[in-house]
C-alpha cells in the first residue's frame, strides 16, 4: 500500500500524460532541484519549466510506466519506462528515479538513465 509520499510521486508520473506544464510544476517546491544525471542539475521552477517544456511540448504523447516504487522516509524510489511519441518516433527509456518529498511537494527529482539509449532512439546519436 502506497504511503503519502509515494502517492504524490505516482500522481506526478501519471500527470505527464496530460502534458499540462503548470500542473506538473505544481508538484514542486519553489526551490526544487531536477537532475537528469547525464546533465547538469536544474534549480528552481523556472529552470525546471524550461526543461519540462522541452520534453512535453514536442511530444504527441507521454507516459511514465511505473514498474516499481518504494520509499524510505521522505525519499521515494521509482523504476520506470518513460515513453515519448515525438518526431514520428517512439522513445522508451528505462529510468531509475529518486524523489525527495517535503511537505507534500517534490523538493528533488533525480533520474538515472543511459543517455546513449535516448540518443539512439531519437536518431541524435550512434
Amino acid at each position: 500500500m502506497a504511503n503519502a509520499n509515494e502517492t504524490i510521486v505516482q500522481d506526478f508520473c501519471a500527470a505527464w500524460r496530460r502534458k499540462d506544464i503548470d500542473e506538473l510544476l505544481g508538484f514542486f517546491t519553489a526551490d526544487a532541484v531536477y537532475h537528469n544525471m547525464p546533465l547538469e542539475p536544474l534549480q528552481g521552477i523556472d529552470a525546471i519549466r524550461e526543461t519540462i517544456n522541452m520534453f512535453a511540448a514536442p511530444a504527441d504523447s507521454i507516459e511514465f510506466e511505473m514498474r516499481a516504487i518504494a520509499s524510505s522516509g521522505d525519499t521515494v524510489f521509482t523504476e520506470r519506462v518513460d515513453h515519448f511519441k515525438m518526431m514520428g518516433k517512439t522513445i522508451s527509456l528505462p529510468v531509475a528515479g529518486v524523489f525527495e518529498v517535503r511537505n507534500g511537494k517534490i523538493a528533488a527529482w533525480r533520474d538515472y538513465f543511459d543517455m546513449q539509449t535516448y540518443m539512439k532512439q531519437t536518431g541524435m546519436g550512434g
